[in-house]
């Protein structure tokens, strides 16, 4: 057992040291980079085809795509207008690391980029123990899913800056409730952001919008 636990200490501190190489790079090119992470299915690549489509033509930016055996996510966000896809296939690890974000933005130019989204691999529980050098983490859930997640996955959501709930446009086909799954988030993490909205609908998609403007200008 005290192996297992000192392993797991020098991974996660030679991960630490290269994510804080990559968050110098990041600020030292004033890129945004925002660590997207959730359930599978909640809805992570159908968010970001939507932002590209959206801002696409008044911000930069690059994508890197993370999944376990599959560029299938990657191959969305070129067919929606993606200019900088990387991928990643972690050929069955459960999260991405900082080493597989590094090689993966070994040829991206940083220069004049505005935004870098890291669409992580579908788990909330792996991803939270990483840094990637993000600016922030954003957790995305669904309303396909139990409200009360916050409170089953409490070390993501306390590392999360913002919770966006997804598919709003399907309350009322279970009982999921929006008071309550803000609560319990809120619960854990007082400092949350919440945006609710559908990527299919549309609802709430421009406050998302605003938010991504309001951080790249800050």
């Amino acid at each position: 057992m005290t192996e297992k636990v000192t392993i797991e200490q020098k991974v996660l501190s030679e991960n630490d040291r290269l994510a804080a190489e990559l968050r110098q790079k990041f600020t030292r090119h004033r890129v945004l980079c925002l660590n997207l992470v959730s359930s599978p299915g909640s809805g992570k690549t159908s968010l970001l085809e939507k932002t590209l489509a959206a801002l696409n033509h008044e911000l930069k930016i690059a994508l890197v795509a993370g999944d376990v055996q599959t560029e299938n996510d990657a191959r969305r966000l070129e067919r929606a207008g993606g200019k900088i896809v990387r991928p990643i296939v972690t050929g069955g690890a459960c999260h991405l690391d900082a080493r597989m974000v590094a090689k993966a933005l070994e040829a991206v130019p940083l220069e004049g980029l505005d935004i870098l989204f890291i669409e992580n691999v579908g788990n909330l529980v792996c991803p939270s123990s990483y840094d990637l050098g993000e600016d922030m983490k954003v957790v995305l859930i669904s309303t396909t899913e139990g409200d009360d997640k916050p409170l089953k996955y409490p070390g993501m959501f306390r590392r999360s800056s913002v919770m966006v709930v997804n598919k709003v446009d399907l309350i009322g086909s279970s009982e999921f409730s929006l008071a309550t799954v803000r609560e319990n988030a809120l619960t854990i993490n007082g400092q949350l952001t919440v945006i609710e909205l559908s990527c299919r609908s549309g609802d709430g998609l421009p406050a998302w919008y605003g938010w991504l403007r309001s951080q790249v200008r800050r």
